[in-house]
Order: C-alpha cells, then sequence, then structure tokens
C-alpha cells in the first residue's frame, strides 16, 4: 500500500508540471485568483505564525534537510544498484511534494501580469529618458547625502544595526500604501540569515524562503546595502517574484522613507542602475554623469565593490549560473540579466511621478 501511495505521488509531478506550464500561458487568472487571492492569506498566515521568532526558522529547515537528504542518500546507496526503480520512485515522491509546496506557498507569483501592465507604464524608454531620469537621480542623492554626511567626498555610514534597519522597512512601505494600495505589509518576517557567510560566497545578499516566507538577508553586506536588500526581499514576501519588479518596488519602499538615512539607501541604489544601463549604452557620457556624483556616494558604491570582490571565489559563477537557469525556468528569459530591466519600470514611473 505504502509503495503504491509512492507511486501515486511521484506520478503526480507530470501533471502538477502540465498544469504550472498552463497556468503560465493565463497571467490574468494567476494574478485575481492567486497572487492577488489565495497568495495574500497563505503569506499572512506564514508570517504571522514565525514572524515573531528571533531566528529563522527557515534556515533551520533549510540545514535539517540537508543533513536528512545527505544521510538518505548514504543510507539507501545500495538500493541504486539492487532496487534503481523503488529508489527513483522514492526521489520522485519527495521531489513532486516539494515541487507543490513551492508553487503553491509562492511560486506561481512568477506567472502573474507584469508590473508595468499593472501601473500602465510602457516597458520601454529611450537614452534621453534614462539620462533625464539619471540626472534627477544624481540630484536628488547628491542632496540627500550632504543632509547624512559631514561633508560631500565621505560615505554615508548607518548609524542603525540591523534589527533597527529592519524596524524602518515596514515603515517605509506604509509610506507605499496610497500609491500601491497591494504593498499591504502590517506582519513582518524579515530576518538575518543563519548561511550568511556561504551566502557571501555564493553572490547573494539575500532570498526569500518560499515555504516559509521568511525574508532573509545576508548578515554580512555592509550596511549600506541592508535597506535596500531586505526591502527587495519583503518585496519577494509580497507576491512580487521578479528580480526586476522586486528591485523597483524596494527603490520605491526606501526611497519613500521618512528617514534619510533609509531614502539615502534607496536613491542611491535606483542610481545605481540607471548608471549600469547608461555605462552599457555609451561608457564618455556615463563618465560624464558620475563626474557629477558626490564623491562619498561613489565611495558607498566602492564599499560594496569591495565587499564583493572579497568574497570572490571559483565556486561563485557556478551558483550564479544555476540561479539563472532556475530564473530561466521559472518565466524569467533572460535570467540573472532580467535584473536590468528595473530600468524600465524606473524610468516610466519617475517619468509620470516625479521624486
Amino acid at each position: 500500500m505504502l509503495h503504491k501511495k509512492k507511486l501515486i505521488l511521484a506520478l503526480s509531478l507530470i501533471p502538477q508540471i502540465i498544469l504550472v506550464k498552463l497556468l503560465s500561458r493565463y497571467p490574468k487568472f494567476v494574478e485575481q485568483y492567486y497572487s492577488e487571492g489565495i497568495y495574500p492569506i497563505v503569506s499572512k498566515i506564514s508570517r504571522f505564525t514565525l514572524g515573531w521568532l528571533p531566528f529563522s526558522f527557515g534556515d533551520i529547515v533549510y540545514g535539517l534537510g540537508l543533513i536528512y537528504i545527505l544521510w538518505w542518500i548514504i543510507k539507501h546507496r545500495k538500493r541504486l544498484r539492487t532496487d534503481f526503480k523503488s529508489w527513483c520512485i522514492d526521489v520522485s515522491a519527495a521531489v513532486a511534494l516539494l515541487y507543490f509546496a513551492f508553487h503553491c506557498l509562492w511560486a506561481l507569483n512568477y506567472y502573474r501580469l507584469p508590473l508595468h501592465k499593472n501601473l500602465n507604464l510602457s516597458s520601454k524608454y529611450t537614452t534621453a529618458q534614462l539620462v533625464s531620469i539619471t540626472e534627477t537621480l544624481i540630484a536628488a542623492s547628491n542632496t540627500l547625502h550632504l543632509n547624512v554626511a559631514t561633508h560631500d567626498t565621505i560615505a554615508v555610514i548607518m548609524p542603525y544595526d540591523r534589527t533597527a534597519i529592519f524596524e524602518h522597512i515596514p515603515k517605509a512601505y506604509d509610506n507605499l500604501k496610497t500609491t500601491f494600495p497591494k504593498l499591504d505589509y502590517t506582519l513582518k518576517s524579515t530576518k538575518s540569515s543563519l548561511f550568511s557567510f556561504p551566502l557571501s560566497y555564493m553572490g547573494f545578499s539575500g532570498y526569500l524562503n518560499p515555504l516559509t516566507n521568511e525574508a532573509q538577508v545576508n548578515r554580512l553586506i555592509p550596511l549600506y546595502k541592508f535597506p535596500t536588500t531586505a526591502a527587495h526581499e519583503v518585496a519577494h514576501q509580497l507576491g512580487y517574484a521578479a528580480e526586476n519588479e522586486a528591485n523597483f518596488i524596494g527603490f520605491m519602499a526606501a526611497s519613500n522613507s521618512n528617514d534619510p538615512y533609509i531614502k539615502y539607501c534607496g536613491l542611491t541604489f535606483g542610481l545605481r542602475f540607471c548608471l549600469n544601463e547608461i555605462y552599457y549604452r555609451d561608457k564618455c557620457l556615463f563618465e560624464d554623469l558620475a563626474a557629477d556624483i558626490n564623491k562619498g556616494i561613489l565611495k558607498n558604491y566602492e564599499t560594496s565593490r569591495l565587499f564583493w570582490k572579497h568574497h570572490e571565489n571559483p565556486l561563485e559563477p557556478l551558483f550564479k549560473s544555476f540561479y539563472s537557469l532556475f530564473l530561466k525556468a521559472n518565466n524569467q528569459s533572460k535570467g540573472i540579466e532580467s535584473y536590468s530591466y528595473v530600468v524600465a519600470l524606473l524610468v516610466n514611473y519617475l517619468e509620470a511621478h516625479p521624486l
């Protein structure tokens, strides 16, 4: 009887994959019935249940799960030769369960309507539009930088620890409610990852645990990057699975904060995306615009760059390649490169709604 149940469960993986592929063709249906219907309820229940814990429950689950998998593989290694069919059924049944939980608890959000359609924004922009918005962000960033630093050549030092920053992010999201009513973050669940050390060498600032709905931030990244990373992961937590959309929402949340330090992190976060796109299009134009940026802001950028340079290793490209393949398999055709698409959202939104 147990073997039959495992077989049925293993075979369920096939119709599950077919159903997900079918749903991916109907983003309006996913948007209405899952992203705006089922998911907010599931997300709030998860955050209510686990958000109060001072540690990451999901990381513990991951750790124990990894130990169990290694133990199971060692224990059942002989079955690969003696009972390969049964071994495959057991593995497929486990994969089917995880696939079901992954999509029901969060991942169907990959197939919702693109954010620019919900906001009635164009997904295209010209270099002239990009330059105009970049100049606006430079002016705003320079002005705010002088309010939170003693001189335009000095990098901003965050006066808060990680716990205090986590407290600021929900307040920043509160300021977005008039513009984005769907970004209701009343039950918080943002935590420092227990796996921050390996995350740093894998090249990741944070992630959302799709099974527990906890927003995880790499506690080792520079504090200057902490607010926007936390805001980015909260966007994932609220159902915006695409990386470009989470970056845009993270920018909007942080840059709408009442706290000048959080706001500074948000503005310079958005500016960095625009500068990267200009560098890609016209290096000379990039140099001209970069010359107008306060040296203290550039030093904050350099702090972040040096952090990742310090943690470079031969395996990092493999992790990035794997994640890029994961994104492509989940409706983000450009993989990690899709991060740059945030510029389209930034340019078109800020043109319609100036800072």
